[in-house]
């Protein structure tokens, strides 16, 4: 809460002694820091995670993760090579011929829920975990991030014995072991994605986490030691692209599951082809969050801002494409830039922080030339006089107007918090609009009419379309895309699916 030292005085309105809404949405409170205060409980050097132990690398090799907010270091981080990628699978494959695969269902589910109740124990610690190491804000990491990790394990361990039901009319088996990578912009949720439905199927697992955040995997290997977990059932290994082509290409998966950008999930289809390896791929998107005049407008300002910017622009799923109808246009861009005037940048433990820190330094990088393409394309850039950190990686909530489909900003993938705005008079035209581009992951649609949000979802080529909400999940919720956003589906019962083979 702010002092009573640090509220600016500002003149009375001449409305019962009240601030004008100009002043409400001003720079009118001056917060004092409020850190996160739990005990991330961090070592100083995370070894790789095979057959239920921490083993050194057989290289001797170790890389630093860097806190993207003050730029030290966090810890030293194992870099696997192919013979610790070889061990790891060897491993996951003896767990499951000896114990995974044929323990009953309403076993493993119990497993499953150790490990959900264990996360839940230790959720602040995961939370501070997953800031510190990525530069996500801490309110998104706590009241997000650790929370729905937990809900993925808890729903897939109800699903654990009752799998004769997930495809009526068949039967199903595990499909082995299964290679997965995940990156850098939801550590722990991704994990949770790939490794729940995996094992409530009855598979093992060899997972390597994104290189800039591997803290939380490896701390969530601790959880795996503590619930029991036999031996080799999850193995993490950790390292850059070369570990990751290791396991997404091993002779022993019998799936792959990659969760990265459009580029490298091209290379790792290129690479499998001719293997009949099962595949799931979720990737880029540049999605459109679509606002027609009849819209809740200040719902859709929170909407836009929770779609693009308390997240840094650092999903798949980001409403980085604003589409708003003529007759409102300017009226919402007005309040949209006055609602991003109040967004607090800055560090991302402090529970005051809306945007906390870009991932990395090469993030940063690709975020500041891209929107340096946007003002040399003649695109009108907006952005808040707010000071950033002298250290670490941060950039402000940038809003483009005057934006065409011809634009770079409007067509590629920034992954950063940067918004482009266009405008539209008929729904065909927000149609054709929204679907120009060759991702297909998500949108939203934000109007009063239940009729033109039913067409809406009918006509957009996105895997998931939210109505005047965004980026709201549930474990129950299958999500994909389409396109070069790619294939298969993570939640729900389609996703136990690509888990399994039905017989």
């Amino acid at each position: 809460m702010p002092t009573l030292t640090s509220i600016k005085k500002r003149p009375a309105s001449r409305h019962l002694g009240r601030p004008t809404p100009e002043l409400i949405f001003g720079d009118l409170w001056e917060f004092d820091p409020a850190p996160e205060t739990a005990d991330p409980r961090l070592k100083a050097r995370y070894d790789l995670f095979i057959g239920g132990k921490f083993v050194a690398p057989s290289s001797g090799k170790y890389f630093d993760s860097i806190n993207p907010a003050n730029e030290t270091k966090l810890a030293e981080i194992a870099h696997a090579n192919a013979a610790d990628v070889d061990a790891a699978y060897a491993a996951a494959k003896k767990a499951f011929d000896t114990t995974w695969g044929k323990m009953p269902g309403r076993e493993r589910a119990k497993y499953l829920y150790r490990l959900a109740r264990l996360l839940q124990d230790r959720a602040r610690e995961f939370a501070v975990a997953e800031t510190l190491d990525g530069g996500k804000p801490i309110k998104e990491s706590r009241d997000f991030d650790v929370p729905m990790a937990a809900a993925h394990f808890f729903y897939h361990a109800g699903w654990a014995d009752k799998l004769d039901y997930v495809a009526p009319g068949r039967s199903v088996a595990p499909l082995g072991v299964v290679g997965q990578v995940i990156p850098w912009n939801f550590p722990l949720l991704m994990l949770a994605w790939k490794i729940a439905p995996a094992l409530a199927m009855g598979n093992t697992v060899v997972l390597k986490p994104a290189e800039t955040t591997s803290v939380t995997a490896l701390k969530f290997a601790e959880l795996i030691q503590d619930a029991g977990l036999p031996p080799g059932v999850v193995n993490f290994v950790t390292g850059f692209g070369d570990t990751g082509a290791a396991v997404m290409g091993h002779p022993t998966a019998a799936k792959v599951a990659f969760t990265g950008s459009t580029e490298v999930g091209k290379i790792i289809m290129r690479s499998l082809a001719g293997t009949d390896k099962k595949m799931t791929m979720e990737l880029g998107g540049k999605a459109a969050n679509i606002v027609f005049d009849d819209a809740p407008i200040d719902q859709a300002v929170e909407g836009i801002i929770n779609g693009i910017f308390f997240n840094q622009g650092h999903v798949c799923c980001a409403g980085s494409r604003l589409l708003v109808h003529e007759p409102i246009a300017e009226r919402f861009l007005a309040k949209l830039k006055t609602r991003i005037k109040t967004l607090r940048v800055g560090d991302p433990i402090d529970k005051n922080t809306d945007i906390g820190a870009i991932n990395s330094k090469e993030q940063l990088a690709t975020i500041t030339r891209l929107v340096g393409v946007g003002v040399k394309e003649g695109a009108v850039m907006f952005q808040p006089a707010c000071k950033l950190p002298a250290k670490g990686y941060y950039f402000r909530p940038t809003v483009f107007s005057g934006v065409s489909m011809s634009h770079r900003v409007a067509r590629e993938e920034i992954f950063g918090p940067v918004l482009s705005v266009l405008t539209f008079r008929t729904l065909d035209e927000a149609v054709e609009k929204a679907n120009n581009t060759a991702y297909g992951l998500s949108a939203g649609v934000w109007t009063d009419k239940g009729s033109r949000i039913l067409k809406m979802s009918t006509e957009l080529k996105a895997g998931v379309v939210w109505a005047n909400t965004y980026n709201k999940f549930d474990p129950t919720s299958p999500f994909g895309g389409y396109k070069e956003s790619g294939f298969g589906r993570e939640g729900g019962r389609q996703g136990l699916l690509d888990y399994c083979k039905l017989v």
